[in-house]
This record gives structure tokens, sequence and C-alpha cells, in this order.
């Protein structure tokens, strides 16, 4: 089933849960993967640009919260919720300052869910990456001066891959991690805890 809905849109948001809980009869597991680049320093940012950046980021990630929780507190079992921060979240980074705001607002968002909603069984964790390569991010990555310098900031040595984070996110959704809640999952080469060679 694929449904397409304006994720920052608090009622499109309950409406989707809805029909998928009709569908289905229960959600035992969902992810809010939204994410966007920019990259200015504060005083080039408009109040615009700035706005976008929380709706995409931040706001989305509140209202799948929102809709989920409201879902699976009435279910046996609870459920997983998985948001997406961000490297740029624990680390300062240039040029970072509106994505670090709004990926630092979607990991206290989680932490303070999985406090709200731990009684419920309903297990709320963040995976933060750092630079992937995906379509997101091909202005980067394709760069090759750029890719490098960053490669070269992450101890590993590389940028990450998409299915790295999926794969992270997959064990976070699974139920035999029922004893993991409130966390935030680095998924970034080492790079928020770590401090590369020269």
């Amino acid at each position: 089933m694929i449904l397409t809905l304006e994720a920052r849109d608090g009622a499109s948001v309950d409406a989707a849960f809805s029909h998928a809980m009709e569908r289905f009869g229960r959600i035992d597991g969902v992810v809010n993967c939204a994410g966007s680049i920019l990259l200015k320093p504060a005083h080039l940012i408009s109040d615009a640009d700035f706005t976008e950046t929380l709706g995409v980021n931040l706001v989305t990630a509140f209202n799948v919260v929102r809709a989920a929780s409201r879902l699976m507190m009435r279910q046996e079992g609870g459920g997983s919720i998985v948001l997406c921060s961000s490297v740029a979240a624990r680390k300062g980074l240039v040029n970072h300052e509106a994505i670090a705001a709004a990926k630092a607002g979607v990991e206290g968002l989680a932490l303070a869910a999985a406090a709200t909603y731990a009684r419920s069984k309903i297990r709320v964790n963040c995976v933060a990456p750092g630079l992937i390569r995906t379509p997101l991010s091909r202005s980067l990555t394709d760069n090759a001066t750029i890719a490098k310098a960053s490669a070269a900031l992450h101890p590993l040595g590389r940028i990450g891959e998409a299915h790295e984070v999926a794969s992270a996110i997959s064990w976070l959704l699974d139920p035999a991690q029922s004893w993991i809640t409130g966390q935030v999952l680095g998924v970034d080469g080492g790079f928020a805890s770590l401090q590369a060679r020269p």
C-alpha cells in the first residue's frame, strides 16, 4: 500500500495512519525518514528557509509521533517509532545551523516521547547518520573535492551508503530489540564521537 500525503500537515498524517489501521488492524513500526540539506550560516538563512527546514525535519517527525502513539497506545504490545536525526545535531559543523537546530529538536522529541510512552510499550529511537550517498546529497557526493574532504572527516574513511542506515532502522524496529528505547544510534562512520586521524 502506498499513500501520498503532506507530512507537515497533521490532519493528513492522522488520516494516513487511520487508513493503515483500517487496512491492517494494527501498526507495529513507523519510520519518519524525512530530511533536507541547507548549508548556510545563520546570517544568510531567510525566515522562509528556516521555516521550511523545521517543517520538513521536525514538524513531520512530531506529526508521525503524535499519530502513531495515539494508535499504538490502544494495541497490545505497543510498537516502535524510529526518527531520523543527523550527526549535525551532536557535532558542531560549519554552516549547519538550520539543520542542526531541526535535528536536535528531533532528538529531543524522541527522548521525551520515549519517556512518555514507555508504559504503553512504545519504543522511540533515532538514527543519526553522517553524510550518506543518496539522491538528496548528490550535489555533495558527486563533487569529487567535497566527497574526498567529507570522507576524510569520517574515521572509517568513506561516505555512508543508504542501505547502512536502512539496516540500522530495521534493527531498531525489530521486536527483538524490545529493551531499547530513548536512544540515538550514530550511523556515521564514527564522525560524532571519534577524531579522524590526520
